[in-house]
């Protein structure tokens, strides 16, 4: 802001500068500030000055601003009013002031030839945009003439004149013959700036009736063509050789007048026998370097960017053996208006005071004159704020409407330039534009600059602070920049953390956050070394990197600096690339370029790759020692060492390694110090205070170490105070009334000097206590008694020795020791999910009873009783721990119908707290398991008894048990299935009304209110009839439970069985005889030809059927493992029998003994509880059939 001072007028201007480079104030192009804060109109896009268009295509002529509220556009044609309503030709894109004039229909461009203007205004102020002058090009046709053919004699100058047409744009001139290639051209014929085509002299090839000139107009991309010229040169003997003389310029001198910034053409064509050769001074001066090019093989000069200083004399000067000549071009630069300073944007705040600033300059030197809303300002309304002087003009005491659009003239006969530049006055708080929080990350000793963008009205005033409660930055290691940025010069590893930015101004404050993370540079510890290796041998180059642990390093290697081979003897590993059967082409520079997203570092070696080595092989081995180690330069933290190599042995040394002995604290023990190059003898090495020093040297090649040098004359350092103080402070409490402060102590040479000890100091946080300390020494524990328990404590140790105390420790937070929790959880609620689950809620307990780290809450709970039993059992307590603050907690696995407790406890680092009362709750029923057991026995011809157990765990009351059967026939179809319901008190049961020599397949399962538990499965087998009286129909009627007698134990049945017996052998017998000879059953012959993978034979090894095996309840039955219940079933002698071929729904034979359905392919479906079984048909049905 301006001083209210009296100032002298000589120093007005530069003040006034001053003043507004400090008050003006760019409104930033952020989208959301944009849309809150009024602006005048700027003009954004606009054509050319010089406009040519394309007369073939419509006129695009641009105009584009922005301003807030959105600007209106008017336009005015040859200084009045373009009325575009009236012309149907004319549009304007919507939300712009671009115009669009449509010629594709009929118009023609010529119309609209002229001058226009573009005015976008708002209720803040108007920009205008610049005079656009619109012209269509032209390309004009080639006025008819008669050209006549030229006849020259060998040796004497030639023009070929061109001539093109005038042009808008001027057409690009070239020479070309009938089939449209270029002429040649040379010293001796070459084309002038003019398009005519010049011949020094003229030779016979010269000789041709196609020299055709064209003219390309690139506006409207269109070539024409002169009518082809004739040239016949004729020999005369012998020819006369000339001096030069110029066809281009005429005369000895010459006048060229050119712009600033444009480029300088200055020609010079010369005749003459033989050809003359051009040569170009600058008279009085030398030509601009870097500016000046020779076209046109020297003929002509070209200077870009031309400027005042290159206004003088030019000389060109054509030479041949028998002379010369010259010609002096007097060049004048002259200059269109151009820019000192052009006028910024102003924003003021009610009351400010600020300039507008408009400096041109040109040749000859432009006028300035203002405007304001696209008004001279002699016109435009007065505005008591606003005083022009020349090229300023200066506000004073601005108000809101001293809002406007200045435009800026600057004109001279060469051209003009026009300048919009608004006075916004606003009265606006401070923003600030940098989004909140943002995270810089930087490598070590690098510049970090942390943004600040603002605004505000007036301008705010910008500070930084450095951490929550820091104070403002200020001093050399910071740079404050304008616009608000913060500049860390060299930031360090301790600059990390956050800084605020703070803007105020009379309005109000504001303050943002932003992050700064200082890492660890990438480097490069083991760099690839030069390397000699042989062809055909292997070689590997190492590349160890050490980075900042938080950024992800990638390394890639190059082969003279590009990517390597594709090629499989290239092996990249972790940290080093490996080359296998080196051949000549491997031979090169080898680079290892370790990258992180902030930074890159890279080493190179050599590879050189050599013949194999002609017998007797050198002898390589390890160097020998280095020796004369001298001690110079000698401070207090640091002292030069320097050597001299031993012999290498023919392996080049490829670094050498220092150590050193501490005489006085380990003497004998050596240490490492540091690595150097191989070519190195010189290294400053960094000491410690209070060590005495000694120093040794190893060389190291491919083969290996060489022995230690000799050690060096001793070396004792200074003591000083410690630079450091313990690492890894805690303060815990092992008791409910201590607190322990623990340390790592200094090793070595941190000790900085004799009398090391520490200062221990506490103080109990928040309550205002001074601080607590104690000095130790030799220890790295500490123990405070008496504390209050579970109290947060500020601890720090600091070092200190005999000659001082180590800089002021870090403060870190400690906790007394803890005491077991005082109070239980409340309000303990149980909520039933399901029957096994179960969801717990608690109120939590005041924190400060939890007298330590909470660590969660503990549930114990056990079963009390199962409901169904009513019986105690042996209590076993379960425990699910919650960790945190929780209030809720899941508990899984609960066993149905039965009846838990459960208590709560809070759990810290010393233990547990009181528990909860107990909380009865009990499950709800469940479904019950299977029937412990499922005996089937006593089979009779219709019957079977069945016996099981109650299930091992009921989950409720059992209302009943439900058994289902069906029977399997000798294709392994299932029957119907038969339900019976059985009361819960029932363990056993009689079915009757069974089929005779039939399998069944029984499904039983208990149930409860809730539903049916799992089913327990079982087959059986009922005994063959009697007699071989036909039973009823299988499924006529529904098997009964009654009481039956056993007819195992009948004598007639046994009889019956041994006549089965008899017939069963006479048959297999028969087959066995009829298969020797060839003979096959029909059924047997559609098995051929029909197989059924599920029919198994019988297992070979035994002579038995397989055994059937219920494990599985829900798996398909095994074939062959029908065996009835007595677990045994002979095999007979005989493999063939007609069992193997039934597969009818029934397998059963009819009254006269012919078999019923052969190979029905049709079976019954799987029952819901049951699966399907393919079993191989029981031996007991095969006997029945043939009854």
């Amino acid at each position: 802001m301006m001083t209210k001072k009296t100032i002298s007028a000589s120093r007005a201007s530069l003040i006034l500068f001053l003043c507004q480079m400090i008050t003006a104030l760019e409104v930033p192009l952020d989208p959301i500030l944009l849309k809150e804060l009024s602006q005048p109109p700027t003009i954004t896009q606009q054509s050319p000055k010089d406009y040519i268009v394309d007369p073939r295509e419509n006129i695009v002529i641009q105009c584009e601003a922005k301003g807030k509220p959105p600007p209106s556009f008017s336009w005015t044609r040859n200084g009045t009013h373009f009325d575009i309503d009236k012309d149907a030709r004319v549009t304007v894109k919507p939300n712009s002031g671009t115009l669009v004039i449509n010629i594709m229909n009929g118009g023609k461009a010529e119309a609209y030839e002229g001058v226009y203007q573009c005015t976008a205004r708002n209720e803040r102020g108007a920009a205008i945009s610049n005079n656009i002058v619109i012209r269509p090009s032209r390309s004009p046709l080639w006025t008819k003439e008669k050209v006549e053919p030229k006849h020259v004699r060998e040796g004497d100058p030639l023009v070929l004149h061109c001539s093109p047409p005038v042009g808008l744009p001027p057409p690009i001139i070239f020479w070309m013959d009938n089939s449209f290639q270029r002429l040649p051209q040379n010293e001796r014929v070459s084309q002038g700036l003019n398009g005519d085509l010049y011949f020094s002299n003229v030779k016979p090839e010269d000789t041709r009736e196609d020299y055709i000139c064209y003219a390309r107009f690139n506006h409207t991309q269109t070539i024409q063509q002169k009518q082809p010229i004739s040239v016949k040169v004729f020999s005369t003997k012998p020819l006369t050789e000339r001096r030069p003389t110029l066809l281009t310029p005429v005369g000895s001198t010459s006048n060229k007048v050119e712009l600033r910034g444009n480029v300088l053409l200055l020609e010079c064509i010369a005749e003459g026998l033989p050809t003359p050769v051009i040569r170009w001074i600058k008279e009085g001066g030398e030509l601009p370097i870097n500016r000046t090019f020779f076209e046109n093989f020297k003929k002509t000069l070209k200077i870009i960017e031309v400027s005042e200083a290159d206004s003088g004399k030019y000389k060109c000067v054509a030479r041949n053996p028998l002379g010369s000549t010259h010609h002096t071009i007097t060049v004048t630069v002259k200059a269109a208006p151009y820019w000192i300073t052009a006028p910024r944007n102003l924003v003021l705040s009610p009351g400010e005071d600020g300039t507008l600033i408009c400096r041109a300059n040109g040749n000859p030197k432009p006028n300035i004159s203002w405007l304001t809303n696209g008004v001279p300002i002699a016109i435009a309304p007065e505005d008591p704020s606003r005083k022009v002087d020349g090229d300023t003009i200066i506000f004073s005491d601005v108000q809101e409407r001293s809002s406007a659009v200045y435009q800026c003239n600057a004109s001279n006969e060469y051209g003009y330039l026009l300048a919009n530049a608004f006075v916004n006055v606003l009265a606006e708080p401070p923003r600030i534009l940098t989004p909140a929080n943002k995270l810089y990350q930087i490598i070590a000793n690098n510049p970090a600059l942390l943004d600040c963008a603002f605004f505000g009205s007036p301008v705010p005033e910008i500070e930084w602070f450095k951490g929550v409660k820091g104070s403002i930055l200020h001093g050399d290691l910071y740079v404050f920049h304008d616009n608000g940025t913060l500049e860390i010069p060299v930031a360090q590893k301790d600059s990390t953390g956050t800084y605020t930015c703070v803007a105020r101004n009379k309005l109000g404050k504001v303050q943002n956050e932003v992050h700064l993370e200082v890492k660890d540079p990438t480097m490069i510890i083991k760099q690839p070394e030069y390397k000699i290796i042989q062809k055909g041998g292997q070689v590997s180059f190492e590349c160890t990197i050490k980075h900042d642990r938080t950024l992800m390093p990638t390394i890639t290697w190059l082969k003279d600096n590009g990517e390597l081979p594709v090629d499989e003897r290239f092996i990249i590993h972790k940290d080093s690339l490996a080359i296998m059967n080196v051949t000549d082409k491997d031979d090169g520079t080898y680079t290892c370029v370790a990258n992180t997203t902030l930074d890159s570092v890279s080493a190179s070696a050599v590879l050189t790759v050599v013949a194999a080595t002609p017998t007797p092989a050198i002898i390589y081995d390890r160097p020998d020692p280095p020796f004369d180690l001298e001690l110079t330069d000698q401070l207090e933290r640091s002292i030069q060492l320097s050597w001299i190599p031993g012999y290498d042995n023919n392996s080049p040394i490829t670094n050498f390694v220092i150590e050193y002995e501490d005489g006085m604290r380990e003497p004998g023990v050596w240490h490492y110090q540091t690595e150097v190059h191989g070519t190195q003898t010189t290294v400053q090495l960094k000491l410690s205070p209070y060590v005495n020093y000694s120093f040794r040297v190893i060389a190291v090649n491919e083969i290996g170490r060489s022995q230690p040098s000799e050690a060096s004359e001793q070396y004792l350092t200074k003591a000083a105070k410690p630079d450091e103080n313990p690492s890894g402070v805690q303060g815990i409490g092992s008791e409910p009334d201590n607190l322990v402060i623990i340390w790592e102590p200094l090793k070595g040479f941190q000790s900085n000097g004799p009398g090391l000890q520490y200062k221990v100091s506490w103080r109990q946080k928040d309550v205002g206590d001074e601080w607590t300390s104690v000095i130790v020494a030799n220890v790295s524990k500490y123990i405070v008694s008496g504390t209050p328990t579970f109290v947060p404590y500020e601890i720090k140790v600091q070092a200190l020795n005999d000659l001082g105390y180590a800089p002021e420790p870090a403060e870190v937070i400690g906790h007394s020791g803890e005491d077991l929790p005082m109070v239980a959880p409340g309000n303990v609620q149980v909520h039933i999910v399901n029957s096994t689950l179960a969801k717990v809620h608690w109120d939590p307990v005041p924190l400060k009873t939890v007298r330590g780290h909470l660590q969660g809450y503990r549930i114990y709970y056990w079963k009390v009783q199962s409901l169904s039993k009513r019986r105690r059992r042996h209590v076993e307590k379960k425990i699910l721990t919650f960790s945190g603050n929780k209030t809720h907690g899941m508990l899984p696995g609960l066993e149905p119908y039965s009846s838990y407790k459960l208590n709560v406890r809070v759990v810290n680092g010393k233990g547990e707290g009181p528990a909860s009362p107990d909380k009865l709750f009990k499950t709800p029923e469940g479904v019950p398991s299977s029937p412990s057991f499922l005996k089937i026995s006593n089979p009779t011809l219709d019957s079977l008894t069945l016996e099981w157990g109650p299930p091992t765990h009921p989950n409720g009351v059992l209302i009943a048990y439900t058994l289902k059967f069906q029977p399997i026939n000798s294709t392994h179809e299932l029957g119907p299935l038969i339900e019976i319901r059985i009361p819960a008190n029932e363990t056993s049961l009689i079915l009757s009304n069974l089929n005779y020599s039939t399998r069944y397949k029984f499904y039983f399962y208990a149930q409860t209110s809730v539903g049916s538990g799992s089913q327990i499965t079982e087959e059986a087998v009922t005994i063959m009839d009697e007699a071989g009286i036909l039973p009823p129909a299988l499924g006529a009627g529904k098997a009964m439970a009654s009481r039956q007698v056993d007819i195992a134990t009948q004598g007639w049945f046994i009889g019956l069985m041994c006549a089965v017996a008899l017939l069963i052998l006479i048959l297999l017998i028969v087959c066995f005889i009829r298969r020797n000879k060839g003979g096959k059953y029909p059924v047997k012959e559609k098995e051929d030809a029909h197989a059924d993978p599920e029919i198994q034979p019988m297992k070979e090894d035994d002579g038995t059927f397989g055994e059937y095996s219920d494990a599985e309840d829900h798996k398909p039955l095994k074939k062959g493992s029908r065996t009835p219940s007595d677990r045994t079933v002979k095999k007979e002698d005989s493999d063939d029998s007609l069992v193997d071929y039934g597969e009818g729904v029934n397998g059963q034979f009819n009254e006269d003994g012919s078999f019923i359905g052969q190979y029905s392919g049709k079976k019954e479906k799987e029952p819901a509880e049951g699966n399907e079984s393919s079993e191989a048909p029981s031996p007991v049905n095969a006997m029945n059939s043939f009854v």
